[in-house]
């Protein structure tokens, strides 16, 4: 069995790397928090040309048909860019839940300009409070007594939250759920919701662990003390090399996580006999991401030093970033318990 990526799947990658590199430098992040969408002017557009918007859509009903596998290295980009656009929430979770389950109606009324980028679809964590990108939203995917529902932005009261990733756009989100809203009442299509999210966030957390180690690698190799590179002590290589370790292990953990969920079937923590559910490869995956961001962003802050608390250091945006995607979805500790009960070790 051949387990590396495709050619085409690291084309498709190499190209969303190259138009974040040019529509979403820096800059364009912090350019995010005045402009009125909280995005970046442009790039959604530029993305949905790609296809990507519809990745997980089926081709029937406009999109490219294929799965968590072709999508889990563009997660990562969008983490390494910090991209400020629910991309992640769109593509990964809300466009594939409506189309696994949603009425055919409904389907039909946004699918069809989902996958082409004409409408904004986000979702709620059915364990968070605050729902990203709620008010560009045109429609939002939200879990609420065991159902899934899919409501219009106009049928919601939406409440901007602060947050401290201000290219991370929050709400607190009051509605109501009707017949006409329900996508479905089956409480393992809200585990599926929680699963999706959690795996999106887990591999922008890698994408985001991967920016800080290159940006403290860099900065550590250039800012000398006593006439040569900080980077030459021993402790400093140690806070990178601690670094480059967790993301080693959590990058395939989300891999195979991503493969579980395009599969339908977990490989469960032992494998073969002791196969297990979508979920707990799920929630393997987003605590090992959410702690090797963790160390990421606290070694990449020590390693710079003061100006890494500054706001007009570039560094500010990984950290922010990185602390907001380990802890939504459910931080690393919800995911543990998690799998702790699928294995039958919680009382």
């Amino acid at each position: 069995m051949h387990f590396a990526f495709s050619d085409e799947q690291e084309l498709f990658r190499d190209t969303v790397r190259d138009i974040l590199a040019n529509a979403c430098p820096p800059a364009a992040v912090r350019a995010s928090w005045d402009d009125p969408t909280g995005g970046v002017p442009g790039l959604w557009e530029t993305l949905a040309a790609t296809g990507l918007m519809g990745l997980l859509v089926p081709g029937d009903r406009g999109g490219l048909g294929m799965d968590d596998t072709d999508l889990v290295l563009i997660l990562e980009e969008l983490g390494r860019a910090a991209c400020p656009d629910p991309v992640a929430e769109h593509v990964a979770v809300a466009a594939p839940v409506v189309a696994a389950h949603a009425p055919p109606a409904m389907a039909d009324e946004w699918l069809g300009r989902a996958a082409a980028g004409g409408a904004v679809l986000t979702a709620g964590s059915p364990v968070d409070d605050f729902v990203p990108a709620a008010e560009r939203a045109d429609l939002l995917l939200l879990c609420a007594g065991g159902e899934v529902h899919a409501v219009p932005t106009a049928e919601v009261t939406c409440t901007p939250q602060e947050s401290v990733d201000r290219a991370r756009r929050l709400a607190r989100v009051d509605w109501t759920p009707t017949p006409s809203t329900l996508v479905s009442d089956d409480p393992a299509v809200v585990d599926e919701v929680l699963d999706r999210g959690a795996l999106a966030a887990a591999a922008q957390a890698v994408g985001v662990g991967r920016r800080l180690l290159d940006m403290t690698v860099a900065h550590v190799s250039e800012r000398e003390q006593f006439g040569r590179p900080v980077g030459a002590n021993q402790a400093v290589k140690h806070h990178c090399a601690d670094v480059a370790i967790a993301l080693e292990f959590a990058g395939p953990l989300v891999q195979v996580a991503a493969w579980a969920m395009a599969a339908g079937a977990g490989t469960g923590a032992m494998g073969g006999d002791e196969a297990g559910t979508v979920s707990t490869d799920v929630s393997m995956a987003k605590s090992a991401a959410s702690d090797a961001v963790d160390l990421a962003c606290r070694a990449a802050l020590q390693c710079h030093g003061a100006i890494g608390y500054t706001i007009e250091h570039d560094l500010q945006l990984w950290l922010k970033r990185g602390w907001a995607l380990a802890a939504s979805w459910g931080d690393a500790a919800h995911h543990r318990r998690r799998v702790a009960g699928s294995l039958g070790l919680l009382a």
